[in-house]
């Protein structure tokens, strides 16, 4: 197999959106399956949005739980759900320097599918 050529460097708005993606895609895929109940849900929402929040780039992290959009849940001392893609709603802004990109995982119910949007990119507009 040959080497493949390096290509062009990315800009530092190309690399927060990869960076946003990578993270996005990191929440998704490390904790869909792990027992989630009403009571549990805001602290698991909290310890995502910490560990989320220690990776290089994150300015803000928010996480959101919804156990109702679950299947049915298990019966007495079993009585949870597993975290699912319709439960899960996670939106986070990355900067680098004066760059910016805001993105969100969301569950899309037309699609019944989980997807990753660009809610902002570019250079910050500046305070007046």
């Amino acid at each position: 197999m040959g080497r493949v050529p390096p290509g062009p460097p990315l800009s530092p708005r190309e690399r927060l959106l990869f960076e946003a993606g990578i993270k996005l895609g990191g929440v998704f895929h490390q904790y869909l399956g792990i027992p989630v109940t009403s009571r549990t849900a805001p602290a698991l929402a909290r310890a995502i949005e910490a560990a989320v929040g220690l990776q290089p780039f994150v300015e803000r992290v928010r996480v959101r739980i919804d156990v109702s959009r679950g299947g049915r849940p298990g019966k007495g001392r079993y009585a949870y759900r597993y975290l699912v893609p319709e439960m899960l709603t996670v939106t986070l802004r990355v900067r680098e320097g004066d760059h910016a990109v805001a993105a969100r995982l969301e569950y899309r119910p037309e699609l019944r599918y989980p997807l990753m949007r660009v809610l902002e990119a570019g250079r910050p507009r500046k305070k007046r």
